[in-house]
């Protein structure tokens, strides 16, 4: 085999592994990043289940803590699905060069048994020094000797090839049974993961069917909701009009002010900061069906975000409190304004700021409230003048 050639297989080796891993590499950072992200919730919806189990009763609260749970769960086994598969895939490409690199090693152990073998024919009794005086001219002897010497280097070349594609041969041997090993690991994880989710489901079948012998009790904090939220909307809306008429009457540069807020607020969508430190989005914005009572749709004009007891709430960003009131059926509530826009925190157990402060991107505005069943929700909302919008769609992705 010549120098060419092996120069040739091994670039492709090179190039396959670190072309392949490159790619692989970035893949895997991602996926372990999601592991990563899907163990924090489900420690986080641990925690809080945790925390509404200690009631000693059945809570929809629970069933959003254990919900989030199985969520998290899937989104891990579903990570390791995708880490196994691109391990097989790098076992494939290792196996085809191990398998490229035995055939090279038999080609060449047999060209350098041929090369020994016709060196030995050729010195039987005929010396080299025979060969190399027997030339009729110098120029023929200085040929003859240099022949002999480019012969010992091709000779010598050979045995370096050899010696050097055993070692990436064993290398590649090496490699293949490392990533066995890894992802041997993977499969035990998730095999570990499967038997937790069937768990969790095997608990959320039974909490479920535990509720829904509670009906009469669902539908009616179902309906003292509704006009929680409702008489909060009126509540909002009112502000709202309010400051659009102030609005009216303020200077050019007061107007400046608040547009330039406005403006640096819409920037903000999809980046802003929690309002809360830990927890999950337990109830989505807009029309969603009851986790429980069939054929029941539920009508959130925000989010809820169910987190730890006692949990700080924060500005998400930098505004104005123009109100700090107590609302039925949803403790105390704060909104700051944002030029024309506004976002309303309520379920508040402790109010920490006063109508007409300042506050900056998480500054502390109150404590959460946990309500007899042992839930910790926060309910927050985003406006822009009299629109609601999906909160989801300007807090930052968890």
């Amino acid at each position: 085999m010549s120098i060419n050639r092996l120069l040739c297989v091994l670039f492709w080796s090179v190039l396959i592994l670190s072309g392949g891993n490159a790619f692989a590499q970035k893949t895997k950072s991602q996926l372990e990043k999601e592991k990563r992200e899907n163990l924090s919730k489900i420690a986080e919806a641990e925690k809080i289940l945790s925390d509404t189990e200690s009631e000693k009763k059945a809570t929809i609260g629970q069933l959003r803590a254990l919900n989030q749970q199985i969520s998290a769960r899937e989104g891990l086994i579903n990570s390791l699905n995708q880490e196994i598969g691109l391990l097989d895939g790098e076992i494939g490409d290792l196996n085809i060069i191990v398998s490229a690199l035995q055939n090279d090693l038999k080609k060449l152990k047999e060209e350098y048994a041929a090369m020994i073998y016709s060196s030995y024919k050729a010195n039987h009794g005929f010396s080299q020094l025979t060969f190399l005086f027997s030339a009729n001219t110098f120029n023929q002897l200085f040929m003859r000797l240099k022949y002999l010497e480019q012969y010992s280097d091709a000779r010598t070349l050979q045995a370096q090839q050899i010696e050097e594609v055993s070692k990436e041969l064993d290398g590649q041997r090496n490699e293949v049974q490392i990533k066995r090993a890894e992802q041997q690991t993977l499969l035990d994880q998730q095999l570990a993961e499967a038997r937790k989710l069937n768990k969790l489901k095997s608990k959320q079948s039974g909490l479920v069917q535990e509720l829904t012998k509670k009906e009469k009790e669902l539908k009616k904090e179902l309906a003292e909701r509704k006009q929680a939220l409702d008489r909060l909307d009126k509540l909002i809306a009112e502000i709202v009009r309010k400051e659009i008429e102030r609005s009216k009457t303020l200077s050019s540069k007061a107007l400046a002010d608040e547009e330039e807020l406005s403006t640096t607020f819409e920037h903000m969508k999809n980046k802003l900061s929690w309002p809360v430190e830990s927890g999950f989005v337990s109830s989505k914005f807009g029309k969603q069906p009851h986790p429980v009572l069939k054929g029941i749709t539920v009508d959130n004009r925000g989010v809820e975000i169910q987190t730890g007891k006692d949990a700080q709430v924060k500005s998400v960003h930098q505004g104005k409190v123009i109100t700090v009131a107590f609302a039925p059926g949803m403790n105390n509530v704060v909104m700051v304004q944002h030029g024309e826009y506004f976002t309303l925190y309520a379920r508040l157990k402790e109010v920490h700021v006063k109508k007409g402060s300042i506050v900056g991107k998480d500054d502390l505005i109150g404590t959460v409230y946990t309500d007899n069943s042992g839930v910790t929700e926060v309910h927050f909302e985003v406006w822009k003048n009299f629109a609601k919008l999906d909160p989801e769609k300007w807090l930052s992705p968890k």
